[in-house]
């Protein structure tokens, strides 16, 4: 090695020596600032988040402040006027309870089922030892336990094609050809295709009377869940028929309600094939009668009720005061709520009558007799016929009092002329106040014309008119309306008129 290679050779392990040393200063600084670096990162995500949470903050409130900016600049200008159809905003701030259970009330859960159609195991993973071990990581497991996991399902549904082999022959004695058929078989009908059986029936019906489901929607149903493909022409023409097998348990109702000791009667609107009706109801507590006319006049009332109805004291109506009602006879209660209604209407109408003597007096009057007979269990015979005279010398002088404003000289002649069917629910104990179960019975139907407009024809009309009270009657009863449905479709089709609704 000469002189040159040499002097190399050192000046590259003096390098080395720096470089080592350096290494060595760099690796201690390392150690003492990583700690460091990673409480600053730390604080630099915390102050990110908060950075993050302010900002939200921020944007909340400029969002607040424009809304309130708007308000304020919507109070400055005139509002416009409201339609009389229009109503006003339920205020929140008045509500009497939180809605929802109490606190530490009982949880409202679903029952457990009664019976049990399924027993499956579900094992864990086994390891070599047979012992059970983690799905996932398969190690032992300890303190095992055994669970009952109870679910509900259905199950899916499935078109059966059943073909009835039956036999037919002339009968000398009927003078007529009668034809053997099973008791779920509908009546026999020579037609290219297959007919519908008992279920697809019933269950179509009760999706378009009880669900109000378009027909459409009804045929989609029945497309993807069993696979039977229908039309909505042919939901129909089997609603039709339906209504037919089910006329003598229509015609039974109105038999029923003409001889009920109390009913209520109400009415609405209901369009036929674009054409203004109405749509007539009878109700009480067991049975509903739905019936459309294109008239809303009282010969209507009559026909459904009889012209017996009411006289020596056979049977009570509650209606409201559409004065058709007043051509039947006997014990009549005009509905106290729509005079409520009629008080608050005319107010708000004329908010100067607000602390008129009239509306004041006669809203009190009111909410007085309702409260007493709700308290008739509470009072002796004689404390309850005492405040009833009151009640009733109130209303007299009410009604007999000259206002001087013309809608409390209106409602006063009301009183006037309605006195004697505003308190018999006073002295009938099965009498009701108000003709809140009539309103109860049309909502869904209301709910019906809104979805559907209305019936596209009279036979259309008649139809929904006799499976809707069949139905709501089935309902009222606390039965199940497709079992129900279907077991007087069975005596429909087997000639028989069984009293199943009717017969208490």
């Amino acid at each position: 090695m000469d002189g040159r290679e040499l002097k190399a050779y050192e000046r590259f392990k003096e390098e080395a020596q720096f470089y080592r040393a350096r290494a060595y200063d760099l690796e201690h600084q390392l150690r003492v600032l990583a700690p460091r670096s990673y409480r600053a990162h730390q604080k630099i995500d915390r102050l990110q988040q908060r950075v993050e949470k302010l900002a939200a903050e921020n944007a909340l409130l400029k969002q607040r402040v424009k809304d309130l900016t708007a308000q304020l600049t919507h109070q400055t200008k005139p509002k416009p006027a409201v339609p009389a159809f229009v109503k006003a905003d339920a205020c929140l701030s008045t509500r009497k309870k939180k809605p929802g259970r109490k606190v530490g009330h009982a949880a409202a859960v679903r029952p457990v089922p009664a019976t049990i159609d399924v027993h499956q195991e579900v094992p864990v993973p086994i390891d070599a030892l047979g012992k059970p071990s983690c799905p996932h990581c398969h190690t032992r497991l300890s303190d095992v336990h055994r669970h009952d996991r109870i679910v509900e399902d259905l199950i899916p549904s499935k078109v059966i094609t059943t073909c009835y082999h039956t036999t037919s022959g002339f009968c000398p004695s009927c003078r007529k050809r009668v034809e053997s058929r099973a008791e779920d078989q509908p009546p026999a009908a020579d037609l290219p295709h297959a007919q519908l059986g008992l279920n697809a029936l019933a269950t179509a019906a009760v999706m378009r009377v009880c669900y109000r489901l378009p027909l459409r929607q009804i045929t989609r149903l029945f497309m993807q869940l069993p696979g039977l493909k229908l039309s909505p022409g042919a939901i129909v023409k089997q609603i039709r028929r339906l209504s037919k097998w089910l006329q003598g348990q229509y015609d039974r109702l109105q038999l029923v309600l003409r001889a009920a000791g109390v009913v209520h009667a109400d009415e609405t609107g209901w369009r036929t094939n674009g054409k203004n009706g109405y749509l007539w109801t009878l109700t009480n507590a067991r049975h509903t009668l739905f019936h459309i006319d294109p008239s809303r006049g009282g010969k209507v009332i009559v026909e459904l009720l009889g012209k017996s109805f009411g006289r020596e004291g056979n049977g009570k109506l509650v209606s409201d005061f559409y004065s058709a009602y007043d051509q039947l006879g006997g014990v009549q209660q005009k509905c106290l709520t729509h005079l409520l209604r009629e008080l608050r209407d005319t107010v708000v109408k004329r908010p100067q009558l607000k602390d008129h003597a009239f509306f004041k007096r006669c809203k009190a009057l009111v909410q007085a007799m309702l409260r007493l007979k709700h308290q008739r269990a509470q009072l002796s015979a004689s404390a309850y016929a005492h405040r009833v005279r009151l009640l009733e010398a109130r209303l007299d002088r009410l009604g007999a009092q000259p206002w001087d404003d013309a809608d409390a000289d209106r409602l006063a002649r009301r009183l006037r002329k309605y006195r004697d069917k505003l308190t018999p629910f006073l002295h009938h104990a099965d009498l009701d106040g108000t003709n809140n179960a009539a309103e109860r019975a049309l909502r869904p139907a209301v709910v019906m014309r809104k979805i559907t407009g209305g019936s596209r024809s009279a036979e259309g009309a008649r139809a929904w008119s006799i499976l809707a009270s069949v139905m709501r009657t089935a309902e009222q009863q606390g039965r199940d309306v497709l079992d129900t449905l279907k077991t007087l479709l069975r005596a429909a089709w087997a000639g028989e008129n069984i009293g199943l609704l009717t017969d208490v």
